[in-house]
């Protein structure tokens, strides 16, 4: 049992590992092999030798863009647990909200981010906001649905026991609603690097990704661009798989807390 559980794992990491080398060669010989103009698309090792070239320049832009995603990400995150939870407490609440998170939901981040770095100028706000707000719908709906996930039996149970609604809330409805929250973290995360990369890309200070990107394409330097690029994914990859592990220990601890 406890080998096949080990290759299953194994399977699980080596398969996107293998798939990603072959997606690479594949890349390689389209461009080196084939023809594709290095202008369109630089080969991977070009790209490699910008990023190992500039990764002084790489570490710290990525610094930037991951505290601006960070801020974002936290912020959004207390934002739309406190106000899922005055939704499902309170119905007027929930009829107020519920209107202003489906607007943010569609609010187009392009059009948005130079209006924010016109409004606030060379500060790195714009960029925190864009990620908070990004990050604010997924958790608030993801944690409005956890809140009313709660056994209307055991919510009776504690009351037969005259159990106050904060018991009540402390006690079942927030236990209950922890994987729902980090759910929504997860889903969070990859759209606070993205969103914190897009304001970054219109204008505003140049030291993050974004803006590095926008400067190394204008320039028509697109190897360095695309290890820009390269680095703006693992920063997302990073932000994605901290918050899986931060969700999977929670529901460890739900689990270990209800056997």
């Amino acid at each position: 049992m406890e080998t096949t559980t080990t290759t299953t794992t194994a399977g699980r990491i080596l398969a996107p590992i293998a798939l990603g080398l072959l997606g690479l060669a594949v890349w390689q010989i389209l461009v080196g092999v084939v023809g594709v103009s290095g202008y369109l698309l630089p080969t991977p090792m070009a790209i490699f030798s910008e990023a190992q070239q500039f990764s002084d320049s790489i570490v710290e832009a990525g610094l930037i863009t991951g505290w601006n995603s960070l801020v974002g990400l936290v912020a959004g995150s207390l934002l739309g647990v406190v106000f899922a939870a005055l939704a499902a407490s309170l119905k007027p609440v929930h009829d107020m909200v519920n209107p202003f998170v489906a607007a943010l939901a569609v609010i187009p981040i392009v059009a948005l981010a130079p209006i924010l770095n016109t409004m606030f100028g060379t500060t790195e706000f714009p960029r925190q906001a864009i990620a908070g707000l990004a990050s604010f719908v997924p958790v608030f709906v993801s944690t409005l649905r956890g809140l009313r996930q709660t056994n209307p039996e055991h919510r009776d149970l504690m009351r037969s026991y005259a159990a106050s609604g904060v018991q009540v809330f402390r006690t079942i409805t927030l236990p209950t609603a922890v994987p729902y929250v980090f759910t929504g973290v997860r889903i969070a995360s990859s759209l606070a690097v993205i969103s914190a990369l897009v304001a970054e890309y219109f204008g505003g200070p140049r030291g993050g990704l974004g803006g590095i990107i926008s400067t190394a394409a204008a320039s028509s330097q697109y190897p360095r661009a695309w290890a820009y690029v390269l680095a703006s994914i693992v920063l997302g990859l990073l932000f994605y798989l901290t918050t899986l592990a931060l969700e999977r220990l929670a529901n460890r601890s739900r689990a270990a807390a209800a056997g």
